[in-house]
């Protein structure tokens, strides 16, 4: 009896230790450019050569200029594939997707400070639509009410740090 109970506790101490392994990460795409500090995902790009700036001033110049270099961070990531996310600047926000679907970017990128060139667009989004995506990324889509504005960018290039 004694050694059913002691094979019994190592059992369930053994399944609480690999219950707590971290979530896998999902990498659909490879770099194009990879050096000991970041990683480019999308087209090529020579990082040195660009001048980026920031979500906010994007927004609230409602994208007189609709192709952007924008330094962002990663508020959320879809958490499937990497297949968009959500860049976060203060108290705005705009949802980044991938030139043709032509690129993901890795699932643990949430927290990081990325660099992206792209095309800005602000569009107004069908209440179900919003609630599809509220989904997506993992909120209560019932929250959402009525037509929604949206920012986004179409990026062509994300340059993704290697640490946060």
């Amino acid at each position: 009896m004694k050694n059913l109970f002691l094979t019994l506790a190592l059992f369930l101490v053994s399944t609480l230790v690999s219950a707590q392994t971290t979530t896998e990460v999902i990498r659909l795409s490879e770099p194009v450019q990879e050096t000991a500090m970041f990683e480019v995902f999308g087209e090529d790009v020579d990082v040195r050569s660009l001048t980026p700036v920031s979500l906010s001033s994007i927004i609230e110049s409602e994208g007189e200029s609709n192709h952007v270099v924008l330094k962002t961070s990663v508020a959320e990531v879809c958490a499937k594939k990497g297949c968009f996310f959500i860049a976060q600047d203060g108290d705005y926000t705009a949802r980044i997707t991938f030139k043709d679907y032509g690129f993901f970017i890795p699932t643990d990128s949430q927290g990081k400070e990325v660099l992206l060139i792209g095309d800005f667009s602000v569009a107004t989004l069908s209440e179900e639509k919003a609630k599809h995506y509220a989904e997506d990324a993992g909120k209560d889509p019932d929250t959402i009410t009525g037509e929604q504005k949206e920012y986004s960018i179409i990026a062509t290039s994300v340059v993704v740090p290697k640490t946060k």
